[in-house]
């Protein structure tokens, strides 16, 4: 699928990542430091970089410069140690695609992969041709066109942005979408995950602390807005964050301000917020399960992202661009498979189809993909049946993933459409940790 460079100088971790991206069918080398990185980007290219940052004495930040001047348009992701928003939105401004934390979540990391294959060679600024869509949006149906025509029209401005859709439709490709084709695009995108960060942890990553704010503060931070000056910062899933980030962040969009965690002064900050969320945040307002002030300043320019289910017009062109992506001809979906794909409720929607493509490519083998191979998961032949919402009776579709997987936690979270940290997290919040071991 693509040819990745791994560098970090613990050689366990590159292990690790070899293993899982080579399990998802990337070709990777991999190398300890810094130095050698720089020498093999002289010798051969690379579809997408993952490096460490912490390296010596030729650290990441070489390694990014490196890539930029050797192999220009190559996206390259970081490594940092979890709580460094201040050397990760480094990288992102000398030119880094997107920064992952350590621990790393595996899944989060493949992920990334994919968005960065899907990223546009060369950032478009505002004035770019509006004719050619960015690139990781296929498709050709009028509900692609509608959601290609928003994303050129709200770009050029400053607007807030409200990106409503099911998980798995693309959510964050079209948050970048939107600011690669922004006047803010050459600034750093950082995208943030409400739902898989603690509440006070998520406070404090996002407007920084003082020193002495709490236990292990041991000196000044600044958080995410402050760091991501000039650019944009994405708030996934933001339904989940807590009612005191929430006043936080209505005062951000409303005066461009914010306080650190434990410090009573004022900062402005210069960003554009984008935010997304998987269930109806006007619902939710009514309920009092959030802010109403805050929906209606996030709700400037509301952007709906259909689901699979909703342009099935598309499915095709898009097993097409995912065999593709697997290093096979693009050829047509099965006979019998094309009905079934139509009629299927794709609970999962694009990700969900992408994995299977991934599973008939490996049943298949060297043979040519044939009907067999295409297998969907049972109950959902009607449109939006047995949908995979979490926020929709949490508790019994988390088992019914749990099921449907067979007790793979890892795959599971795919059915669910979230990372496998979301998902411990949610077992955790509902108590369910003993129920599902």
């Amino acid at each position: 699928m693509a040819r990745i460079l791994l560098v970090d100088d613990e050689p366990r971790m590159v292990l690790l990542l070899e293993s899982s991206l080579q399990a998802r069918g990337h070709e990777t080398v991999g190398l300890y430091d810094g130095q050698s990185a720089l020498a093999q980007l002289d010798k051969a290219s690379f579809d997408v970089v993952i490096t460490d940052l912490r390296m010596a004495p030729v650290d990441g930040m070489a390694v990014i410069e490196g890539a930029a001047s050797r192999a220009p348009g190559t996206p390259v992701v970081v490594l940092t140690a979890h709580g460094e928003i201040n050397t990760a939105v480094a990288a992102l401004r000398a030119g880094a695609f997107h920064y992952l934390t350590k621990p790393v979540d595996f899944e989060e990391v493949a992920r990334v992969v994919d968005l960065a294959l899907d990223a546009p060679i060369v950032p478009r600024l505002s004035g770019a041709p509006s004719g050619t869509p960015p690139r990781g949006f296929v498709g050709e149906s009028a509900a692609t066109k509608k959601l290609l025509d928003l994303i050129a029209r709200v770009a050029p401005s400053d607007a807030t942005v409200l990106i409503r859709g099911e998980s798995g439709s693309g959510k964050e490709l079209t948050a970048r979408a939107i600011h690669d084709q922004s006047s803010r695009a050459s600034q750093p995108f950082v995208a943030v995950n409400c739902a898989a960060i603690t509440e006070s942890l998520l406070e404090s990553e996002l407007f920084g602390y003082r020193k002495g704010a709490f236990t292990g503060a041991d000196s000044d931070r600044e958080g995410l807005f402050e760091a991501a000056g000039g650019g944009t910062v994405f708030l996934d899933e933001i339904g989940e964050a807590p009612m005191s980030v929430q006043a936080k962040l209505l005062r951000v969009l409303e005066e461009r301000k914010i306080s650190r965690v434990g410090d009573p002064v004022e900062r402005e900050v210069d960003v554009r917020v984008i935010a997304a969320s998987n269930r109806p945040l006007d619902v939710a307002a009514r309920e009092g399960r959030f802010r109403e002030d805050l929906y209606y300043r996030l709700a400037v320019f509301p952007v709906d992202v259909p689901a699979l289910r909703e342009r099935t017009e598309d499915i095709d062109v898009l097993y097409g661009h995912f065999l593709a992506r697997l290093g096979r001809d693009r050829t047509a979906v099965p006979t019998e498979s094309a009905s079934r794909m139509r009629r299927h409720g794709w609970p999962g929607n694009v990700r969900e189809l992408r994995n299977v493509v991934e599973r008939a490519h490996i049943l298949a083998g060297q043979d040519a993909i044939a009907d067999e191979h295409i297998i969907l998961e049972s109950g959902t032949a009607t449109a939006g049946a047995a949908s995979l919402d979490l926020d929709d009776n949490a508790r019994a579709l988390i088992l019914e993933a749990l099921e449907r997987a067979q007790g793979n936690k890892t795959r599971a979270a795919e059915l669910l459409g979230i990372t496998r940290r979301t998902l411990y997290s949610r077992l955790k919040l509902l108590g369910m940790e003993d129920e599902v071991e």
